[in-house]
C-alpha cells in the first residue's frame, strides 16, 4: 500500500499536466501518451550513459516541453484540429522515443526497453537511507509534489496565468483585450507535457525500467485522476482544483492496488480505469450524491438563495422563489347616479387643438 501511495504522489505530477489542458486550457491534448515515454526514455538514456539523475530527470521534462510545443505549433500556426495534431505528436513520438532508447544501447539504433536497476537514480539516496517504501519516503515526495503544486498555482494567479485561464473560457473576449492565444495555448501546452515528461522520468526511475508501452492509455488515468478528485473536493478555487488532481491521482492508485489484491487481472486494468472515469461523470448527476455539496458544485456554480421568511406573513413557501406577483385589478368605477349622464372624459390634446 505504501508503494501504491508513493507512485500515486508520482503521478500526481501528471494530474496537474492534465489539469492544466483539460480544465485550465479546455484543449483535448492526446501527446499526453507519447511525451510520458519521452521524458521516461530521455532520462533513462542519460542515466544509462553516466549522467547525473537529477539533470536527466530535468531534461526527460525539457523533452515533454519540447513535445507539447510542437503539438501547439500545429494547432495554433497550422490550423489542425486539437485532436488531430496531439494524435499526430504521439504518432511520431513512438518512433522517437525507440530512436533515444536505441542511443543507450551499443550497436543497437533502438530499442524498446532500458533497465535502470543498477542505476543511480533521484530515488537512490532514499533507498540507501532504508527510507524508500516507508511512511518517511511518502512524506518527503508528497513535500515535493505540494511544493510543485504550489508553483503551478502560483502560475495560474499570475496575468499571463489569468491570460491562459481566460483564453480556456472565452478566447474570443481576451483576444479583445490585445492578448495573443496562439502563444497561451503553445505555452500552456509546453508547460502541461513538461509536467507528464517530467513524471515519466521520476516514474521510469522509480520503477527501474523504461519502457517504450509505458505511456499507453495514460490520458485515459490522468482524466480519471483530475476527474475522480474534483467530483469529491469540486473545484470552485485553483488551489482546491489542483489539490484535487492529486488527491485523485492518489485515488487512483489506491483503487488499482486494492483490485489487483482481491484478484482482477492486470489485463483488466484499463476496463477500471474506464469505469472509474464513468462512474466520476454519471454518479454525482444521480441519487443521493446530489445532495454533496462538493459533488453538486464540481463546476463552481453557487447554489440559489433561499428566500428569507417575512416575520408579518409568515414562511415563504418553497415555489415562491419562482411565481411571479400578479399585477393588481384596477380600481372598480363607480357608476354614476340615476337621472345624471356621465360626465364626458376630459380632452385630450389632439382634441383640444
Amino acid at each position: 500500500m505504501i508503494g501504491a501511495l508513493e507512485l500515486g504522489l508520482i503521478y500526481g505530477v501528471m494530474a496537474l499536466g492534465v489539469y492544466l489542458t483539460f480544465r485550465v486550457l479546455n484543449f483535448p491534448d492526446l501527446t499526453v501518451d507519447g511525451s510520458f515515454t519521452t521524458g521516461a526514455a530521455v532520462a533513462a538514456a542519460l542515466i544509462t550513459n553516466g549522467h547525473n539523475p537529477v539533470l536527466a530527470t530535468l531534461a526527460g521534462g525539457g523533452a515533454g516541453v519540447v513535445a507539447g510545443a510542437i503539438t501547439g505549433v500545429l494547432h495554433t500556426k497550422g490550423r489542425i484540429d486539437g485532436l488531430l495534431a496531439g494524435i499526430l505528436t504521439m504518432i511520431a513520438l513512438w518512433s522517437v522515443n525507440l530512436r533515444i532508447m536505441g542511443t543507450a544501447k551499443e550497436g543497437a539504433t533502438s530499442a524498446a526497453n532500458l533497465p535502470l536497476l543498477r542505476a543511480e537514480t533521484v530515488f537512490t539516496p532514499l533507498d540507501d537511507a532504508d527510507l524508500l517504501r516507508t511512511w518517511g519516503s511518502v512524506a518527503i515526495i508528497a513535500l515535493a509534489v505540494l511544493v510543485l503544486k504550489f508553483i503551478v498555482d502560483w502560475f495560474l494567479s499570475t496575468n499571463l496565468g489569468l491570460s491562459i485561464q481566460a483564453t480556456g473560457d472565452n478566447p474570443a473576449m481576451i483576444r479583445s483585450f490585445g492578448v495573443s492565444t496562439d502563444r497561451t495555448t503553445i505555452l500552456t501546452l509546453a508547460v502541461s507535457n513538461g509536467l507528464v515528461g517530467l513524471c515519466g522520468a521520476l516514474v521510469a526511475q522509480y520503477q527501474g525500467f523504461a519502457d517504450i508501452s509505458m505511456g499507453i492509455g495514460l490520458i485515459l488515468v490522468g482524466l480519471a485522476s483530475v476527474i475522480l478528485g474534483q467530483a469529491i473536493l469540486g473545484q470552485r478555487f485553483i488551489w482546491v482544483a489542483s489539490l484535487a488532481a492529486l488527491v485523485g491521482a492518489v485515488l487512483y492508485r489506491l483503487i488499482i492496488f486494492f483490485a489487483m489484491r482481491v484478484g482482477l487481472d492486470p489485463n483488466d486494468m484499463k476496463l477500471v480505469t474506464a469505469l472509474l472515469v464513468v462512474a466520476a461523470l454519471l454518479l454525482p448527476r444521480w441519487g443521493f450524491l446530489k445532495r454533496v455539496p462538493s459533488l453538486r458544485g464540481r463546476g463552481g456554480r453557487v447554489p440559489p438563495r433561499e428566500p428569507v421568511p417575512d416575520p408579518a406573513t409568515g414562511p415563504v413557501p418553497a415555489t415562491s422563489a419562482a411565481v411571479t406577483t400578479a399585477p393588481a385589478d384596477p380600481a372598480p368605477v363607480d357608476p354614476a347616479p340615476a337621472g345624471r349622464a356621465p360626465a364626458d372624459p376630459a380632452p385630450t390634446e389632439n382634441q383640444g387643438r
